[in-house]
């Protein structure tokens, strides 16, 4: 056990008081040349084998004598035993450091100083709580509650006295943390006899430990446990039932308390004896263990109980093996939790779905179901408590510091759900997403996580309604789902808006200020004092001035670092809005009187579009995430230089309001497997798809049988595309399977069927067998097919099947499908029956994951970007060439000016067909790709070229979705949502 354990011990060693009649607990002492004897043949070799008759006295029990041999021989078995199996925990689990906490109330150094020695022995981290002596029961739980959150702490124990082992108090405490086994669930487990799965009383198993290694033989003792309370009087006679004494249980003030005395062959002090009991009262020869709470806290019971009892009960025995014995609980705690951190398959109860025919609703499906507290669904998918801020009942923000803790866990597989060219209605890709988890989790059992995209309340309002999936494949609840969610989406707008104010108040003060007014203005005296701020000084090191003082600058110096001089024509950062408004496509600004003339022309976008959503998606820390943010360019200077965030110096502003968006938001699906929802981009004006933060959260919690399923937004060839040469650039992960949605409503439109317009009947070539027009449709199919093949990934196709879809239509789609390339084609029913209609297409993603993938990048980011443009315009859309407006390539000479050539290409496009001209369906051919601008995001990481007339502000229909919108005031539920 080392030196550091043997002065504790020596130090909880009484002096020895003049013998009496009981006989103390005697130890087997090994034979020696120089030793006493002591074997088990003679004398009192064994504790407890031979009786003291009246009038005899035990042998001594010296500092070196035989009761502390002993016991310091099982202590340093139990600490070395811990020792070893945490040392093997830790080397599979190098950042493992198990903290036992100890919340004590009141001074005791002594107790303080043994724990602190036998943790340190067996390699454990110990923290005191050291609380006054008068501390409520409120103080003690407040505490309890900090260490049961805390994710460092791995075992907790109370040393605090009787009176405040309250129930209130026990039930606070985690029975996962109990490593003294206190707690109501603990001392079940132990009574049911499921003693492996939960912590047992250490003092208990020291008194049980104490009298076997003496030789006691338990089977038939009359035990009497006396002055015993709560867990320890229950963990006591449990202990001995199981070794077959007889166990009785008495308190001091019992008035057959002295016949019980008489009776028993093994007396167990629970708490100090009363001055008025007799000593006379325990028979001569009686084993007497005391394990007094009040002892094992320090306070022994008083002197003159010492006194009385002759010194002959042998209390330190249990209290430092009970001590010994906690840091083995504390072991097996850590033990346990890092075999909860180990992937598993989750053992997640579903929700059953009873789907009606006619399927109804979304929102009456969605309101049909309850779903699972987030806590619970957290909890069941291997997330800590304190890795989740609940929102409400059925969502949560979860924290990045998950990451981190899971940081060795293999990732799971990656599939990323597209589609063909949709019809305006949208074809089912959020619905097949959640069909497929439902399917892999709720029916094959296998880990699987949603990661979608939070809606924009721009198409929720406008023309597409809401995005949570549909039928019986949907988040719940969708309306939570579809309005406001957690807040991310005005976060982003707050912090975009923020950034355009700042950018024109600047342009203002500078046109109306001297040099040295805006540079007294800019670092003002405070206190007597003028500094620089942290964002200003990283200003001054970016220009080159390597000053620290505000008064040291030169009038060139103070010129410089004050004026940004922002050349208005070049401003591209826009004002947003989460509301699809026409007539905020062209706005004049700063026509008021206090703008003193200063007004130009700008612009809104939907708050989607925003470089913020974008910079939100592809982050993958906090610091990233303000890195980005600094960087991202909203102009450029008069001599040409891009002007960033960090110049107007309002990253760190930005960051604040970003703070919380970054944490991925947890739902739930109708069947009760969990979802991440999280950003927002949409794919024709940004990149697409949801947050790597979320991906990257998920494949770690899925393990490495599990399986993300991700979404990227419209056709393949804009979604996909981006979510391949953008975002996996960023995340670094590699996808293994594209699921590849198409409807047979969608092929019809591109073989040639009439139009296809939102809120107007469909015409009846859709809702009748037409076999031509599926065939001849099959073009757009084949083209996305071929488009994914690319970048090397197998292709699953999931026909999402509507009920006007006969069968042959299906066979035939599933078949060219095949021909064309696909590893595999599948029909799916999820919309109609739930998860149980895509086992077919999870069995299909499952087999084509354990394929290898031979993922590549479409092009090289050094390429120049008219290459790069021009390689995504002729391999994937099938451009003949593209033609730059002169507007285009004078931003693509800044941009590679301004040394931003290098990023990879978001292409603005309409999602409504391949080429730039929404009414070509098919697939085009010998068209030239009109590129009319280009931006740059360059805190996202990319640029952006604009397609044809492409805008970033929706507009709203003739009747917009909102018509049908209600709030029910008396139930305050929301009618008509979808």
């Amino acid at each position: 056990m080392g030196k550091r354990l043997l002065p504790v011990l020596c130090q909880l060693r009484h002096p020895l008081q003049p013998p009496g009649p009981l006989r103390r607990l005697r130890v087997p002492c090994r034979a020696s040349s120089g030793g006493g004897g002591g074997g088990s043949g003679g004398g009192e070799g064994l504790l407890g084998q031979r009786r003291l008759q009246n009038g005899q006295a035990p042998s001594s029990c010296s500092p070196g004598g035989r009761t502390p041999a002993m016991r310091d021989s099982i202590v340093r078995e139990v600490i070395q035993s811990s020792k070893e199996v945490l040392r093997l925990l830790q080397e599979k689990n190098p950042a493992f450091k198990p903290v036992l906490a100890i919340i004590q109330a009141g001074d005791d150094n002594l107790m303080q100083e043994m724990n602190q020695n036998l943790a340190e022995e067996a390699g454990l981290n110990i923290t005191h709580i050291c609380l006054p002596p008068d501390s409520s029961e409120a103080e003690i739980i407040d505490e309890i509650l900090k260490m049961n959150e805390d994710t460092r702490v791995h075992g907790l124990a109370l040393q605090i006295s009787e009176n405040l082992f309250s129930n209130k108090v026990l039930n606070v405490l985690k029975p996962e943390k109990d490593v003294d086994g206190v707690t109501d669930i603990n001392l079940g487990k132990l009574v049911r006899g499921d003693a492996h799965e939960c912590f047992v009383s250490p003092v208990a198993k020291a008194v049980i430990e104490l009298l076997e290694k003496s030789g006691v033989n338990l089977d038939g003792k009359k035990i009497l446990v006396v002055g015993a309370h709560g867990s320890l009087e229950a963990a006591l006679q449990c202990l001995f039932q199981r070794k077959g004494s007889m166990t009785m249980s008495s308190q001091w003030k019992t008035p057959q308390l002295q016949s019980k005395l008489h009776e028993a062959d093994i007396v167990v002090l629970g708490s100090p004896k009363p001055e008025e009991i007799p000593l006379t009262w325990i028979q001569p020869g009686t084993t007497v263990l005391n394990c007094s709470h009040d002892f094992l806290s320090g306070k022994a019971g008083g002197g003159s109980q010492r006194g009385h009892f002759g010194g002959l009960i042998q209390e330190d025995d249990v209290s430092v093996l009970a001590a010994a014995l906690r840091i083995q609980n504390m072991v097996s705690s850590g033990r346990r939790w890092l075999r909860e951190q180990q992937h598993r398959r989750w053992r997640l109860p579903c929700l059953k779905l009873q789907p009606l025919c006619p399927v109804p609703s979304d929102i009456e499906i969605s309101r049909a179901q309850t779903p699972k507290a987030v806590d619970v669904l957290a909890k069941e998918i291997g997330l800590l408590s304190d890795e989740i801020e609940i929102y409400g009942k059925s969502k949560a923000k979860v924290r990045l510091s998950v990451l981190e803790r899971l940081k060795d866990q293999a990732d799971g597989k990656y599939v990323l759900v597209a589609g063909i060219t949709p019809t305006p209605l949208g074809e089912g890709k959020s619905t097949v997403t959640i069909g497929l988890v439902q399917a892999l989790t709720a029916h094959l059992n296998v880990n699987s996580f949603a990661c979608l995209r939070q809606p924009s309340q721009g198409p929720t309002f406008g023309v597409k309604g809401g995005a949570a999936g549909g039928g019986y494949a949907q988040v719940i609840p969708m309306e939570e789902f579809n309005l406001h969610l957690t807040g991310d989406i005005h976060a982003i707008t707050a912090a975009n808006n923020l950034l355009a104010a700042a950018i024109d108040t600047r342009i203002l003060h500078e046109n109306t200020q001297t040099d040295k007014a805006l540079y007294n203005r800019l670092v003002p005296l405070v206190n007597g004092v003028r500094e620089f701020s942290e964002i200003q000084l990283a200003r001054l090191k970016k220009l080159g001035i390597n000053k620290t003082d505000p008064s040291t600058l030169t009038e060139e110096e103070v010129s410089t670092f004050a004026r940004l001089s922002i050349d208005p024509s070049t401003i591209t950062w826009q004002r947003v809005l989460d509301t699809n408004d026409r007539f905020l496509r062209k706005i004049t600004i700063g026509q008021g009187n206090t703008e003193k003339g200063y007004s130009r022309q700008a612009q809104f976008d939907i708050a989607v579009a925003s470089e913020i959503m974008a910079v939100l998606a592809l982050t993958d820390s906090l610091a990233d995430m303000k890195v980005r943010l600094g960087r991202m360019v909203v102009a450029s200077d008069k001599s040409g230089q891009p002007v960033t965030a960090d110049d107007l110096g309002v990253t760190g502003a930005l960051t604040v309001l970003m703070k919380d968006a970054i944490k991925p938001n947890l739902m739930q699906t109708l069947e009760g497997t969990p979802v991440f929802v999280h950003a927002g981009p949409f794919a024709n004006i940004a990149h697409g798809n949801s947050s790597v933060l979320a991906d990257k959260i998920a494949l770690k919690l899925v393990g490495e049988e599990g399986f993300v399923v991700t979404e990227a937004g419209f056709g393949a060839d804009i979604g996909m595309e981006k979510f391949f040469n953008i975002k996996c650039r960023a995340s670094g992960l590699v996808p293994d399977v594209v699921v590849l949605v198409a409807t047979v409503r969608a092929l019809k439109m591109h073989g040639g069927g009439p139009s296809v317009t939102a809120g107007v009947p469909l015409k009846k070539e859709y809702t009748e067998e037409n076999i031509q027009l599926v065939a001849d449709g099959c073009c757009n199919l084949q083209k996305q097919i071929q488009i994914a093949q690319l970048f090397g990934v197998p292709v699953v196709v999931a026909l999402n099947v509507f009920k006007t879809d006969t069968r042959a239509e299906i066979d035939l789609v599933c078949e060219l499908a095949k021909r064309a390339g696909a590893f595999d084609a599948v029909p799916c029913y999820h919309w109609s029956i739930g998860g149980k209609g895509s086992v077919d297409l999870a069995r299909a993603v499952r087999e084509a994951a354990s394929k290898r993938s031979r993922f590549q990048f479409l092009y090289d980011v050094q390429l120049p970007v008219v290459e790069k443009i021009r390689t995504i315009a002729q391999a994937v859309y099938g451009a003949k060439d593209i033609e730059l407006s002169p507007e285009a390539q004078a931003k693509i000479d800044r941009y590679t000016q301004q040394g931003f050539g290098n990023l990879p290409i978001c292409m603005a496009k309409t999602h409504l067909s391949l080429s730039h001209q929404p009414d070509k369906k098919g697939v085009p051919r010998d068209f030239i790709l009109p590129i009319s601008d280009v931006r740059a995001s360059i805190g996202a990481g990319f640029i952006y070229p604009l397609v044809g007339t492409m805008s970033t502000m929706p507009g709203l229909p003739t009747r917009p979705c909102f018509y049908d919108i209600d709030l029910d005031t008396e139930t305050e539920q929301v009618k008509g949502l979808f």
